[in-house]
């Protein structure tokens, strides 16, 4: 699997393009906002876009989620469904925010712990975290050891759990119960800052580190 990085909004959000390099299929995982930046990008790398995939339904990663798919007729997957709240409330978040009015959709399929998503061959694994939302999940590629993990784990931080529905022991929790066990060697994409890995993390992290 191959993927480049895409900084959208205000908030400097890791957008990620992810597609499988054979079939050249891709996906825009948390398309936030910039809708043209992602598609420079998309064209740029020659990829065929065929979904959309959403870690959580903050403003920063899903602004752009509506719009986008309906101007490609794009299904959404994800996030899980206890983020339907905040999905809902994405036109008070824009207004919130200072963004451009967005609107609310509705994912074509909500995710739960133990699914799987699809971008061309690859296959994406989905893990449950919640704690920065309650409906937060993480995709993760077992054949490249890699994890986008939206808003649940930073380089040397966490993310917040002050919102709404937030749980900093919930979050605690599934960093360690669920993100931990897929190993060490796995570098992660965050919703913000730059990569790690998670044997980093467990080493150094003063929020989460063994």
């Amino acid at each position: 699997m191959k993927y480049q990085i895409i900084p959208v909004t205000p908030f400097a959000q890791n957008c990620s393009l992810l597609w499988c390099e054979p079939s050249r299929r891709g996906a825009v995982v948390d398309p936030g906002g910039d809708i043209a930046r992602i598609l420079h990008a998309v064209e740029k790398n020659g990829v065929i876009l065929e979904k959309i995939l959403v870690t959580h339904g903050h403003i920063d990663h899903a602004g752009a989620v509506a719009e986008l798919s309906a101007r490609l007729s794009l299904p959404i997957e994800g996030p899980q469904r206890d983020d339907q709240f905040w999905i809902e409330g994405m036109p008070a978040q824009s207004r919130m925010f200072g963004f451009p009015d967005v609107r609310a959709f509705t994912p074509d399929r909500w995710l739960e712990q133990g699914d799987t998503v699809h971008v061309g061959d690859v296959e994406l694994d989905v893990l449950h975290c919640p704690g920065h939302t309650p409906g937060h999940v993480v995709f993760f590629s077992k054949d490249d050891r890699l994890a986008i993990v939206g808003d649940v784990l930073f380089q040397g931080s966490i993310g917040r759990t002050d919102f709404p529905k937030g749980d900093f022991d919930t979050l605690i929790s599934s960093i360690r119960q669920r993100l931990w066990p897929l190993g060490d060697d796995v570098a992660f994409l965050p919703g913000h800052g730059p990569m790690s890995t998670f044997g980093a993390e467990r080493r150094s992290n003063p929020f989460c580190g063994d």
